[in-house]
């Protein structure tokens, strides 16, 4: 189980707990998400894979996760008109989509939650991942950690493991 307290700003992965950040907009109930509010949908959320960049990061020895490398083209679809919106997708694209390879390293690793996935509802919220942090710079809904501890915890989660955003 991964645990974020979104009041406390922490993130706890078995036994240890460490800070986060999350959504610009604070935290809300899933059923009050909104595509670019910026606020973190509280829920559980089943992990659903791992997105790396292959420039920046190794495949941490351990990981059991499915997971794979990410490409510059690759994206998020964040636009509720797009039918496959909260999905990934490859530039360009016709819709607005995130791109998933940044300069800014924030996407360096992308732990893929599955929040309004099954299937998504237009609207309620897209792209929302525990990825890597930039100091105490908050998300636009996401969490968010320091990059090389997210890197060593993720060999303790595994296929099946919830993400309880409370």
């Amino acid at each position: 189980m991964i645990r974020v307290d979104t009041a406390a700003g922490t993130v706890q992965i078995g036994e240890r707990t460490i800070g986060c950040t999350i959504g610009r907009g604070g935290a809300c109930d899933a059923a009050d998400k909104r595509e670019g509010d910026g606020r973190t949908p509280r829920g559980s959320w089943p992990v659903r894979a791992v997105l790396l960049r292959p420039d920046r990061v190794a495949v941490p020895e351990g990981l059991t996760l499915p997971w794979r490398w990410i490409a510059p083209a690759d994206g998020w679809s964040d636009d509720v008109r797009d039918p496959a919106y909260n999905r990934p997708v490859t530039h360009p694209h016709r819709f607005s989509a995130e791109r998933l390879w940044r300069e800014d390293g924030l996407y360096d690793v992308i732990v893929v939650l599955g929040h309004n996935d099954a299937p998504p509802v237009p609207g309620l919220g897209s792209a929302i991942f525990l990825h890597c942090r930039d100091g105490d710079r908050a998300t636009e809904g996401c969490v968010a950690v320091a990059r090389d501890t997210l890197l060593a915890l993720l060999p303790q989660v595994r296929v099946g493991t919830l993400a309880e955003v409370r």
